[in-house]
This record gives C-alpha cells, structure tokens and sequence, in this order.
C-alpha cells in the first residue's frame, strides 16, 4: 500500500521519537500523519501503543477501533485492544480481543512469540482473582449474618419464659443453650476455615500444563520421546517452527503423536473438583 511520502516521512518521525520514549511527541507526529491519510492502521497500532505507555485507556481502545474498522483481524490492533480492557477490568472483553488475536496470528502466519498467550493467561487469572476477592467478601458477609443468627436465636431462647408446667432450672436451661449454639458456633467457624483453606491452595500442578503454552492441557498427546504436549500447540509448532520436539529436539512428525489417554483423564477428573481451574 503506497501511503504516500509525506505520511511515510510523519510516522517514521513517530516511530522515531517513540524509541526516544517521547511519547507524546510520537503521538503529534501520528496525528498528523493520519490527518494526510487515515486509512493506515499501522499509524493507529503505533499510535494506540504510544497511549498504552502513557495509560491512556481509553484513547488507546478508540484508536484500535479505528483500526479495526478498516481491518477487522488486524492482530496489533486486537492485542493492544486486550490491553487497555484489562487495565479498564473489563476481563472478559479483553479475553474476547486476546483469543482473537491469537486466531488472527495464526491465520496471518505472524510470529508473536508467546507474548499473546502469556497477557491472556495474565488477564485469565486478573479475572479469577477478582472473582475470588468478590466471593471471599460475600463469604465474610455471610458468616457474619450467619454468626449473628445465632447469637440472637440464642438470647431470644434464653428470655424464653418456662411453661407453668415444667419445672426448670434456668441456670442449667442457660449454661446448656450456650453450650449448645457455642457448638453451632464452632462448626460454623471450622467450616468456613476450611473453605479459606481450601481456596489458599487453589494451585494447577505442573504436569497438568501444556510445555509449550503453559495452560491446562485439553488434548494431550504424548511423542515417541516421551513428552506430553497439548495437541494444538505441538502441532503449530510443527507446523510453523520445524518438525521436530520442542524439547529433545529429536525428529518428529505429526503421524507419531498418540494422544495421553491417562494424563486426559487426569485432567478431566483434576477440572471437575477444581472448576475454577477454568480462567487459570
């Protein structure tokens, strides 16, 4: 695409005064250049990157959008797009842009290295932290509702006036109410404990993860090495790196994986108790 020499000249200019990190120079030099021609999303990209590092959110999401509406699958624009969201903590939003990009990559035959799948596994687990603080509050809020209820159910049967025909002896009646919901109180205690225990060792075992991509495996498949890959990642990198194993380096192609059926079921038992495992 002939941008033309004048708008070629600007964002040179910018890309220049970005390597200096003078952003808002960058920016200034972009502007122009778009003025002259704004139907290079590269100067969106490149300028969208220039708010990225001033924080700048929300000029960061016009600008990919901008972008995208003259490329829908353009893989900068989607990433950076991914970004902002997150820092905005609209996770699913950015998880949406960061898949995406992913797919976009991969059909253009781009090389991102694995800087895609690690912000998206950062944004999966901003997501699922935040979710945690959400339900540790509620948690709190609960077992102190919980808490109280007791307390008050306690004290309301204490005041209970006894039955003209029972005989009661209301220090004893007391003393066993108390030892009673002091009981209930324990247990409610000792079961919330354990529900804080349990989250604080919420923790994917290495082997369950991929070597390539670093997420929990859905279809593992094992090489004649002896490895276990997820298979599409294997199959990418055979595909787009070279037909060999990424780790032992020894010669491989695609007829020799065998899929792990033990280490899948591992897996699926492993996800089943462990849901939240889901946005790791």
């Amino acid at each position: 695409m002939n941008i033309g020499h004048e708008v070629l000249e600007l964002k040179q200019q910018g890309n220049k005064f970005f390597s200096q990190r003078s952003y808002e120079e960058a920016i200034s030099c972009y502007t122009k250049a778009l003025l002259k021609n704004d139907k290079v999303t590269t100067i969106y990209t490149n300028r969208a990157l220039c708010y990225l590092k001033l924080e700048l959110w929300d000029r960061v999401l016009r600008d990919c959008k901008l972008a995208l509406e003259i490329d829908k699958m353009m893989t900068k624009a989607h990433f950076f797009m991914g970004q902002a969201l997150t820092e905005l903590e609209k996770y699913d939003e950015a998880i949406t842009s960061y898949t995406t990009a992913i797919e976009s990559a991969k059909a253009r035959k781009e090389h991102f290295g694995d800087d895609l799948h690690q912000a998206l596994r950062r944004t999966k687990k901003k997501k699922l932290h935040k979710e945690e603080e959400k339900r540790m509050s509620e948690e709190i809020e609960l077992q102190t509702l919980l808490t109280k209820l007791l307390i008050d159910d306690l004290e309301r049967k204490k005041n209970q006036e006894p039955s003209d025909d029972e005989v009661v002896e209301i220090d004893k009646h007391n003393e066993d109410l108390e030892a009673k919901y002091t009981k209930y109180l324990d247990t409610l205690n000792h079961l919330f404990a354990e529900l804080d225990d349990r989250r604080k060792k919420r923790e994917v075992p290495d082997y369950l993860c991929g070597k390539i991509s670093f997420e929990i495996m859905k279809d593992p498949v094992i090489t004649p090495s002896g490895v276990t890959y997820e298979r599409s990642d294997l199959e990418e990198h055979l595909q787009r790196v070279g037909h060999f194993d990424p780790l032992t380096r020894v010669p491989l192609k695609r007829e020799k994986l065998i899929p792990n059926l033990a280490m899948k079921e591992v897996i699926e038992h492993f996800m089943e108790n462990n849901p939240w495992a889901e946005y790791y």
